[in-house]
C-alpha cells in the first residue's frame, strides 16, 4: 500500500468511512506522497497530456484573447497574468512568448502570479519561464527551504513571478488589470457523490476493503485521454484496498450541499449526482476578485453545462485506473459542472458561455495560425504533427467538444466578450440534463 493509502486507511479506521472529497484531497495533495507532489505528472512521459502540452497553438490563441480584450478596455497601462494550477508552466510560457510579438501589450505586463501548492511543480514552473535560481526567494517556511516564493524571468524581460497557495493571497495594484487563466484546474478539485433514495439523498463514501477481490475500473470516458493513442486500455494491475459504500442516513454533507431545491426536482430515485462544493467556493472567490479588480478570466476545462453523476475516475500512464487503487499514484478527476460554476458566480460577476473548445479556437483564428506554422517548415513529419495536434484540439470526437471555455467579467462590464455570443434558439431548447438509464 502507498504511503497515502496507509494514511487514508488509518483515517477511516479511526473515524469511519470518509467522503470522496476527503479521499481525493489526501490522494492528490497529501504531504506524505500526494499525486501532485510528484511534479512530473504531465506530458507524454507522465500520466496525461493537457492542451498546452499538445501544441503551442493553444497558448498562443489564449494570449490573443487577452490582447484583444486589452484593446477593447482602452489599452490599460498595467496588466498582470494570474494562473490557477499552472501545471508545468507550459501554457504561461506560450502565452508570454506570443505576447512578446505585441510590444505595446507586453510592456504593460507587471508580472505573473501562480496559484500553486506543489513545491516540485513550482520549481518546474520557475525553470520553464527562464528564472535563474539565484533570482529565487524561497517561501518563509523553514520546512520548505527550496520552495520558490518569487523569482525573476530573464527570458521575459525581467518580469516578476510570484507563487501563492490560494487566490485570496494574490494582490494587484488598483490600476492594474489582472488577466486570470484557470486551465484544467476545477476538474481536480474534490467532489462529493450522492445517490437519491426513497427517503432522500444518501452519500457515497469510501471505506476500507479487506476482501481479496479487485474490482474493475469504471468504464467511463475521459477528456484527458481524448484522442490519445494510449487510451484504449485500462490499468487494472494494482491491488485495491478501498471500496465505495452508501451512508445509512442523510449525511451533513448531503443536507448542506443538496439544499438547493433543484436537486430534488430534477433527479429521480436511483440517480447519482457529483457536486464539488470546493469548486463553488473557489468560483465565488474568483468572481468577486475579478469584479473588485476590474479583471477578466477564462476557465477552460472538460465537463458539461449540467450536473452529472458518474464521472469520477483515475488516470495513470495514459490509461484508466480504478480510482480506489494505490492512492497517490494516479490523477483523480471528475467532469466540471459549468452550470454550478455559473450559479456560484451569480450576482458577483458576469459569466459568458461555456462554449466548446473547438468552436472557441476556430473562432479565434487557430486555422490561420496553423497555416503560418505549416508555411514555416518544409519538414513533412513536422507538418503532419501540426495538423494532428490541431485536429486533436478542435475535433468534436477528440477534445473539441468535451472541453469548454467560460469567460468571467466584472459585473459592470459592457457588451459581450469575443468570440462569445447569445445562445441560439436551438441551444436554448437543448436538454440540460443527460441521464444514464440504469439496468
Amino acid at each position: 500500500m502507498t504511503a497515502v493509502g496507509k494514511q487514508i486507511r488509518e483515517a477511516i479506521l479511526a473515524t469511519g468511512p470518509i467522503s470522496i472529497a476527503q479521499y481525493m484531497q489526501l490522494s492528490l495533495t497529501s504531504p506524505v506522497g500526494g499525486y501532485y507532489t510528484h511534479g512530473q505528472v504531465f506530458g507524454r512521459t507522465g500520466d496525461f497530456v493537457t492542451s498546452p502540452e499538445i501544441s503551442q497553438m493553444f497558448g498562443e490563441i489564449m494570449a490573443i484573447w487577452y490582447i484583444l480584450h486589452w484593446e477593447m478596455m482602452g489599452r490599460p497601462t498595467k496588466t498582470r497574468f494570474v494562473e490557477l494550477g499552472p501545471g508545468r508552466g507550459t501554457l504561461m510560457d506560450d502565452m508570454l512568448r506570443a505576447a512578446k510579438r505585441f510590444p505595446q501589450f507586453f510592456a504593460t505586463i507587471q508580472g505573473v502570479e501562480f496559484v500553486e501548492r506543489s513545491p516540485e511543480l513550482r520549481r518546474v514552473q520557475m525553470e520553464k519561464l527562464g528564472c535563474p535560481k539565484e533570482s529565487m526567494e524561497s517561501v518563509k517556511d523553514k520546512n520548505e527551504p527550496d520552495t520558490p516564493g518569487s523569482a525573476v524571468s530573464e527570458r521575459y524581460g525581467g518580469i516578476s513571478v510570484r507563487w501563492h497557495t490560494q487566490l485570496e493571497e494574490v494582490s494587484v495594484e488598483s490600476d492594474c488589470v489582472p488577466m486570470v487563466m484557470a486551465h484544467e484546474f476545477f476538474d481536480a478539485l474534490p467532489i462529493y457523490k450522492f445517490e437519491k433514495g426513497t427517503s432522500g439523498w444518501s452519500e457515497v463514501l469510501v471505506d476500507v476493503d479487506d476482501s481479496t477481490t479487485t474490482p474493475a475500473p469504471p468504464q467511463t470516458t475521459s477528456a484527458r485521454l481524448a484522442g490519445s493513442p494510449h487510451s484504449s486500455a485500462s490499468d487494472n494491475s494494482s491491488e485495491c484496498h478501498f471500496k465505495f459504500v452508501r451512508s445509512r442516513s442523510v449525511t451533513s454533507n448531503a443536507a448542506v450541499i443538496l439544499r438547493d431545491p433543484r436537486f430534488d426536482s430534477r433527479f429521480d430515485k436511483g440517480d447519482h449526482v457529483e457536486v464539488s462544493a470546493e469548486s463553488a467556493r473557489v468560483m465565488a472567490v474568483l468572481a468577486d476578485w475579478v469584479s473588485q479588480n476590474n479583471g477578466l478570466a477564462l476557465i477552460v476545462d472538460y465537463g458539461q453545462d449540467w450536473t452529472q453523476g458518474d464521472t469520477f475516475r483515475g488516470i495513470r500512464k495514459h490509461k484508466f485506473a480504478n480510482p480506489l487503487s494505490q492512492p497517490g499514484s494516479m490523477d483523480l478527476t471528475a467532469d466540471v459542472d459549468f452550470s454550478y460554476l455559473r450559479l456560484a458566480a451569480q450576482g458577483k460577476a458576469k459569466c459568458f458561455g461555456p462554449v466548446e473548445q473547438g468552436k472557441f479556437l476556430l473562432d479565434m483564428g487557430i486555422q490561420a495560425r496553423l497555416k503560418q506554422l505549416l508555411q514555416a517548415t518544409t519538414d513533412k513529419k513536422v507538418q503532419q504533427d501540426l495538423v494532428d495536434c490541431y485536429k486533436r484540439l478542435t475535433d468534436p470526437n477528440s477534445m473539441g467538444r468535451i472541453y469548454k471555455v467560460l469567460a468571467v467579467l466584472p459585473n459592470g462590464a459592457q457588451g459581450m466578450p469575443i468570440p462569445f455570443a447569445p445562445p441560439s434558439k436551438e441551444e436554448l431548447n437543448r436538454p440540460k440534463v443527460e441521464k444514464i438509464v440504469r439496468k
